[in-house]
């Protein structure tokens, strides 16, 4: 169990029916979508998704001719609070880590919210947040099969 995520990153034309492919493809192979992000980029928009099944979601994207890569992002656990965020960023901070990006997971359970990050240094950033008592997320809890085994 790994606590880097691998991430599916795909550039999809911003046209109508575009997401709407591309999510019931995945739908249709059993590919369930574990969290997502769609940023607008001008004609096209950047779509980030953590799903079930990395290896087949990125060989069925790439029949469809998307170009689709795969990095590594961080999710962690914060309590549902103001200040949460700013209380996990500071040891980052004081660490000299770098935020690339990030963005919320929704889930209800136990009145806590999880981000999803991808860091200058995934590495220490997972070493600073778990000195610091941050709950870290590996690849079994949001249920990701990285590869055929």
């Amino acid at each position: 169990m790994s606590l880097k995520l691998k991430q599916i990153v795909v550039s999809i034309e911003n046209a109508p029916g575009r997401l709407h492919e591309v999510t019931d493809a995945l739908g249709s192979a059993g590919i369930n979508l574990r969290a997502l992000n769609l940023v607008d980029t001008g004609a096209f928009g950047q779509l980030r998704l953590l799903v079930s099944d990395v290896a087949t979601a990125r060989k069925i994207l790439m029949e469809m001719q998307i170009p689709a890569y795969v990095n590594e992002v961080v999710a962690a656990e914060i309590e549902d609070k103001p200040g949460s965020l700013a209380v996990l960023l500071k040891p980052l901070t004081q660490a000299g880590v770098s935020v690339i990006f990030m963005y919320a997971f929704i889930t209800f359970a136990q009145g806590n919210a999880i981000m999803i990050f991808r860091f200058s240094d995934n590495d220490k950033a997972i070493e600073v947040l778990k000195a610091s008592g941050i709950n870290l997320l590996d690849t079994e809890s949001f249920g990701i099969l990285e590869n055929k085994s």
